[in-house]
């Protein structure tokens, strides 16, 4: 689960930094300058388009290994990591059709020399699902961070940086519909998403540094059974043999027990327990 954090983290570093390299523009330029970068610049396009593609089945296997974790250690933050879960499913769709209609908008670019209706409507329907994805990623940041603290795998300090992120995330989400307009109001909700690439990270890092240090030499990575034991701290061969000895009122007293010493250094030889009975009777 942590390497996944630490994957999805990545992904979403490199899709970002492909599309500011390749100079995009804002949801506020001139709808012509969104015409030319796209006519320009389809394979930058299509990079991004394809690590979304990862990044969905990414960001849902973590939260749904971040509410099994959080289940197994108690109740704790049980509620937080199932809003997590919802919302990611949520931020999941809304990333989807965010993806296809960047999808139409760099087909129809390759067909236009003008910007027609159809174009700038479906940019600003780009532009609105985007805006839209927001709120979603500050609930799903804001319900992992409070699910992993309250179960003991992060300290405060992540606590903290994802409440506020998540903050900007909703506030920034609420203006959605200015957002598709072109406003400027989306840039509030940048320092929330960079929040989530920095939760993101540090929790992969923490979890993937717990299960090493509490893995002895001979552990199979896939043995979660085994890897929950040494979470407990309790062997179960021990705990069993610990169980049996506990239940059986002779175990331990035969040992301690001895023949006493016999007149004339003639002792008894010791009785088996199988074979003195093995030939007699059930009635003798």
């Amino acid at each position: 689960m942590g390497a996944t954090a630490i994957t999805l983290a990545a992904s979403v570093a490199i899709q970002n930094a492909v599309v500011v390299w390749a100079g995009a523009p804002d949801y506020g330029d001139p709808i012509k300058e969104v015409l030319a970068f796209h006519a320009e610049h389809r394979v930058a396009v299509t990079i991004a388009v394809g690590l979304e593609a990862l990044n969905l089945p990414l960001l849902l296997g973590f939260l749904t290994g971040l509410h099994g974790l959080v289940a197994r250690r108690g109740r704790a933050g049980a509620d937080w990591s199932r809003l997590a879960v919802a919302a990611g499913a949520t931020l999941s769709a809304v990333f989807a059709l965010y993806a296809v209609l960047w999808n139409g908008v760099v087909l129809s670019a390759g067909e236009l020399a003008e910007p027609s209706p159809e174009f700038e409507l479906t940019w600003q329907l780009h532009a609105a699902a985007f805006a839209l994805a927001l709120p979603a990623l500050g609930a799903t940041l804001i319900g992992a961070a409070l699910a992993a603290h309250a179960s003991q795998l992060t300290p405060p300090w992540q606590r903290l940086l994802a409440v506020a992120g998540g903050g900007l995330l909703l506030a920034a989400g609420a203006a959605n519909l200015a957002i598709a307009d072109g406003s400027g109001l989306l840039f509030v909700g940048m320092p929330g998403y960079a929040a989530w690439l920095v939760w993101l990270l540090a929790t992969g890092v923490r979890l993937v540094r717990a299960r090493t240090a509490d893995r002895p030499d001979g552990v199979s990575t896939s043995d979660e059974q085994g890897f929950e034991h040494l979470l407990v701290g309790e062997p179960p061969q021990q705990r069993q043999l610990a169980q049996l000895g506990g239940h059986d009122p002779h175990l331990g007293s035969d040992i301690r027990e001895r023949q006493p010493p016999v007149a004339d250094q003639v002792g008894e030889p010791p009785v088996h327990p199988v074979g003195a009975a093995a030939d007699l009777h059930p009635r003798q």
